[in-house]
């Protein structure tokens, strides 16, 4: 996909000659779950503990995106084999020759690969790390009375919490529920995208700390470009049940600044289907209201004339 094709929201905010617009792909296929992500993204923007609470129903102690929580690793597990999961697959084997290998053994050699059918029966674990969307169309930024949200030159989404006033519109305004009021504190906090580091070169906290490169950051059009590649790929390995979500300018939201690649429908993950931009409508809403007190107004002044006459 060509960067003229791809909604520019930087431009459109008044930024002339600006960098192009920077994002996330998020390849699900390859997260461990190791949560270097959420660890990295709280040390870089002393984001406070999250209560460090285990639920008692999953390995995911954090449960979702919120004000202490700008990246969440959800683990998901399904009766739905992504590979042969053998506890004992190696029994008998000299793994430390295995090692000598490398990562890199042909997938003919492999004893197994992401791709190998389970048995019946079988499961798999789904991870994927979450993070705000930095959508093309952000509703946030629409109902924000004081300016404390706002578009960078990246083309990403930004609270400055020494501006929020707490009123929490922004809250049900964003349509995948990301953003969040600090206990204690009653101010909006959501991922900045790292737009501090961004200013200086480097790419975010997460990517960075990412071991597997499951979180890429870069120029938002080439990760589209790659994303749809890594589709190929797996398609024509056999995981058929592989798509982009975010990735589609012609979207409810024109696109997200950060987009992801799922392995089941995007319920599972616990993102909405077909997300829409909350203030869509706002337009049209305020050209009725126009319009109704415009024939209210004509009405008023039609009953003051008439009264008039019949004096």
């Amino acid at each position: 996909m060509s960067s003229s094709a791809t909604p520019d929201p930087a431009s459109r905010t008044g930024y002339v000659d600006h960098p192009p617009r920077m994002g996330f792909f998020t390849d699900t296929t390859v997260c461990i779950g190791c949560k270097a992500c959420e660890v990295a993204c709280k040390e870089w923007n002393a984001v406070p503990d999250d209560g460090m609470e285990l639920t008692g129903m999953s390995y995911d102690n954090t449960v979702g995106l919120g004000a202490d929580t700008w990246r969440h690793v959800a683990f998901i597990e399904q009766r739905k084999p992504l590979g042969a999961q053998q506890p004992s697959l190696h029994v008998g084997t000299d793994v430390l020759a295995l090692a000598e290998q490398g990562s890199g053994t042909p997938p003919p050699e492999a004893g197994m690969t992401p791709t190998t059918p389970g048995e019946e029966g079988e499961f798999r674990w789904l991870m994927a790390s979450d993070v705000c969307k930095h959508c093309t169309h952000a509703a946030c930024l629409d109902v924000c009375p004081t300016g404390a949200l706002f578009r960078t030159e990246f083309g990403t989404v930004v609270v400055q919490e020494d501006v929020c006033n707490g009123c929490g519109y922004c809250i049900p305004a964003c349509p995948f529920g990301v953003i969040d009021q600090r206990k204690g504190d009653g101010r909006a906090w959501k991922c900045t995208l790292c737009y501090d580091r961004l200013g200086s070169g480097l790419e975010p906290a997460c990517a960075k700390a990412c071991p597997t490169d499951s979180i890429q950051f870069g120029r938002l059009d080439e990760l589209r470009e790659r994303a749809a590649r890594r589709v190929e790929q797996l398609h024509a390995a056999g995981v058929t049940d592989a798509r982009l979500y975010g990735a589609d300018p012609e979207d409810g939201v024109g696109g997200d600044g950060a987009f992801f690649l799922l392995l089941d429908e995007p319920e599972v993950y616990g993102l909405p289907p077909d997300p829409v931009v909350t203030t869509r409508d706002l337009p049209r809403m305020w050209r009725h209201v126009v319009s109704a007190a415009a024939t209210l107004a004509a009405g008023a002044v039609a009953a003051f004339l008439g009264a008039r006459r019949g004096r």
